[in-house]
């Protein structure tokens, strides 16, 4: 049973709109896209440091009992109770390539379960929150909107969102290859939004691999509040101790049957 109240999740959600706006106030106020390649060859940018730095000197000053999980910077605390779980740029490869599908994921773990998700997509001026006992909610130039995810007949109508297929490694190979001839269609390279668009039932599944805490965290209550269902490749709920794959779908029933389909591939 949670421990905490829908009024401090309240508490924490506009405290992690507040993060928003200091990560968007950064981003508009730099032009410079320099990068390098960190040891995995993923690329990092001085705004990654800046925003990520940022964000968790705002939670320690406000929270210090809390934890706080970076992509840049590693963690602090990251056995407390409560944990702050940060990507200040998810798709930094899209940012420096001009497309419009990077943001920033903020998740709060409770116990290590997620229980306060942020997609923000600064250059379309969108964001998603979700919680538990709540509807996923969309906030755009329109107002705000509750998310719902749609139902799917079957794989071979689906629509698949993968982040990209460089992330597979040679024997998660034949999966990608299975839901490329068994799915209705594929998407790639969306980022933290592929989450944000299945919420919202503008796709059906979200396949990926080689990710990390920090990209995915955001993602449960996102997901769960729309309607959707999302776990690891073995069917597991995301949570602290998940790994680098994630299957994340809009119908349940086209989630048993994605898992099914991995099972027999993977």
């Amino acid at each position: 049973m949670a421990v905490y109240s829908p009024g401090q999740l309240d508490e924490w959600l506009v405290f992690a709109q507040g993060l928003v706006a200091e990560s968007r106030a950064l981003l508009a106020s730099r032009n410079d896209w320099a990068s390098q390649f960190k040891p995995d060859r993923t690329l990092v940018t001085e705004l990654d440091l800046e925003i990520e730095q940022r964000l968790g000197e705002c939670i320690q000053q406000r929270y210090p009992g809390h934890g706080v999980l970076g992509e840049e910077f590693g963690a602090r605390e990251r056995d407390a109770e409560w944990l702050w779980v940060l990507d200040p740029i998810d798709g930094t490869a899209s940012l420096m390539a001009g497309m419009p599908v990077y943001g920033t994921l903020i998740a709060l773990l409770h116990q290590g379960v997620p229980v306060l998700g942020v997609i923000d997509q600064p250059a379309t001026d969108e964001y998603w929150v979700g919680r538990p006992g709540l509807p996923t909610l969309l906030f755009n130039r329109q107002g705000r909107h509750e998310c719902r995810t749609r139902a799917c007949a079957d794989l071979a109508q689906a629509f698949v969102s993968v982040s990209s297929p460089d992330f597979f490694q040679p024997d998660e190979l034949p999966v990608l290859q299975g839901f490329r001839q068994r799915s209705g269609w594929r998407v790639y390279g969306g980022a933290c939004r592929s989450y944000g668009l299945l919420a919202c039932g503008r796709t059906d599944l979200a396949l990926d691999a080689g990710l990390q805490l920090y990209d995915y965290a955001a993602m449960r209550p996102i997901i769960e509040g729309a309607g959707g269902v999302i776990s690891d490749w073995e069917g597991r709920p995301i949570t602290l101790a998940s790994g680098n794959r994630v299957l994340a779908a809009g119908d349940p029933a086209r989630h048993r049957e994605a898992l099914e389909l991995i099972q027999r591939l993977a």
